[in-house]
């Protein structure tokens, strides 16, 4: 069905994202990228001092543990009382393992299940080689668990006695938990990205605030444009529009113009072109009419009767284009609306009708409402409501038939008001009811109707914010509604 253009808003292509969100992607997106480096990198710092202070504990330990070693002529006296084990071994969360050993692996004292010295392992004598290692199954498992545990270990190789057959080379490992060195690098990280993290928020907050700010202008012009009405096309106000959519308001206003130009021809046209349509054929009907007094034959009245059907039809179509030309929002919105008491435009206009409808044998009422009832009144255009209830009664008028019964009432609900033409003639198809409120769409081809009747009133109700629909009689008939909405102050 062919109707007024939608105002609703179109939506967004797909692919298409707006102009705030790309804003908002492009610096909060570098931003997170920048966080998320900033914690690798301190946390790969606060591991390296980690490691460091703990391999400065290890390489006194070791150091401490090898001075505890002295040569003896018959081999190595180890002074490593039972009471210091204890002290290193003490605390379950951070035990300080140690071994002794003469290469290749042969035990003297301490822990067996410290991890071996990487294959390869660069070690000079009497400096400590740092390394990390798990704990042999069952010496570093945490009690309960069976979870093997993860050891720095500084070994420090030392040689005794003198270079020949009798000097000796000792390996001496401390092992300390890597738990301790973990957990303070967890702690660093997490005590410097929770400021950190507080800045990126607070500092996403400011960035979504001044694109907001920034865009501002572009949602006042978007306001302008998406809030007036579809007849309004003057210029766009570019005062609110930034340089960077000045021209694309230019630009937009140029086309409003040429639009408003195009239009304005097109309805002087239409104007025109109907007011000079309607004298040459009121001159036409006046002359057929005298022909047809004139004439002699049955023949030469038969062809001058079908002349003044057919120019009565072409002046009825000229009205009715002039009533449609009216009906534009284009006119409409020249025309300020007032308060109209619908009930006295609707008796005003049955009442005019009268004569017409006597001419073609119908009988034609106004159902009066109760003395003393409050006035339906509604927002409007007078002109152009009483130009659709003429056309509504005048199309039941024609097609009703005759001896035919139209009546014409006015209600009101909560918030509308009604105005109803039944009539008891044929009606029409259930699937036909929308179909006739096109333009030049008849549903019969009997009568002078030319098809614009019900398309001016849906028109016009439309524009009024009101809706139109036509219902069925039993057992025969037509009924045509219109609901307009009732003033505010009255809407109660």
């Amino acid at each position: 069905m062919r109707g007024w253009p939608s105002r609703s808003r179109a939506a967004p292509r797909p692919g298409a994202p707006s102009l705030r969100r790309q804003l908002l992607l492009w610096l909060v997106l570098p931003q997170i990228v920048l966080w998320l480096a900033a914690a690798s990198f301190t946390f790969e710092l606060a591991s390296y001092y980690a490691n460091a202070a703990i391999d400065a504990t290890l390489s006194q330990a070791s150091h401490a543990l090898a001075r505890q070693i002295k040569p003896l002529d018959s081999g190595l006296l180890i002074d490593f009382p039972r009471a210091a084990q204890d002290i290193l071994e003490s605390d379950p969360k951070d035990r300080v393992l140690y071994t002794v050993s003469t290469p290749p692996g042969s035990f003297i004292l301490g822990n067996r299940n410290l991890p071996d010295l990487p294959a390869g392992a660069p070690i000079k004598l009497g400096e400590p080689y740092f390394y990390d290692g798990d704990l042999a199954d069952g010496a570093g498992a945490v009690r309960g668990h069976g979870v093997r545990a993860r050891v720095r270990v500084a070994a420090l190789l030392l040689r005794y006695g003198d270079r020949g057959s009798e000097s000796q080379t000792i390996l001496v490992q401390v092992a300390r938990s890597s738990a301790n060195r973990e957990e303070l690098a967890r702690r660093i990280l997490l005590e410097t990205t929770l400021p950190l993290s507080g800045l990126i928020g607070l500092m996403t907050m400011i960035v979504w605030a001044g694109i907001r700010a920034g865009l501002a202008p572009l949602a006042a012009l978007q306001r302008q444009v998406a809030g007036r009405a579809a007849n309004n096309l003057s210029p766009i106000s570019l005062e609110a529009a930034p340089p960077e959519v000045r021209s694309l308001a230019q630009a937009i206003n140029s086309l409003l113009a040429e639009i408003d130009h195009n239009v304005g021809a097109q309805k002087r046209f239409i104007n025109d072109a109907a007011h000079q349509l309607r004298t040459p054929l009121a001159g036409l009907k006046s002359q057929v009419e005298l022909a047809l007094a004139d004439a002699t034959t049955p023949a030469q009245r038969e062809r001058l009767q079908q002349v003044l059907s057919g120019a009565a039809r072409s002046a009825h179509l000229v009205r009715q284009l002039l009533s449609l030309a009216r009906a534009e929002p284009e006119s409409m919105g020249r025309v300020e609306h007032a308060s109209v008491d619908l009930e006295a435009l609707a008796r005003e206009v049955t009442a005019e009708m009268v004569p017409r409808a006597l001419g073609q044998g119908v009988d034609l009422g106004f159902d009066e409402r109760p003395q003393g009832a409050a006035p339906t009144t509604v927002p409007g255009i007078a002109f152009l409501l009483r130009e659709a209830l003429v056309n509504l009664v005048d199309n039941a008028i024609r097609y009703a038939g005759r001896d035919a019964t139209v009546t014409v009432r006015v209600t009101r609900t909560a918030t509308h008001a009604v105005v109803e033409v039944e009539d008891n003639g044929p009606g029409i198809e259930p699937a036909e009811r929308e179909h006739v409120f096109e333009r030049f769409v008849r549903a019969t081809h009997d009568g002078t109707g030319c098809g614009l009747g019900l398309a001016i009133v849906r028109d016009v109700v439309t524009r009024h914010g009101g809706s139109v629909e036509l219902r069925g009689v039993v057992p025969h008939g037509l009924l045509a509604r219109i609901e307009l909405p009732r003033l505010v102050s009255e809407a109660t």
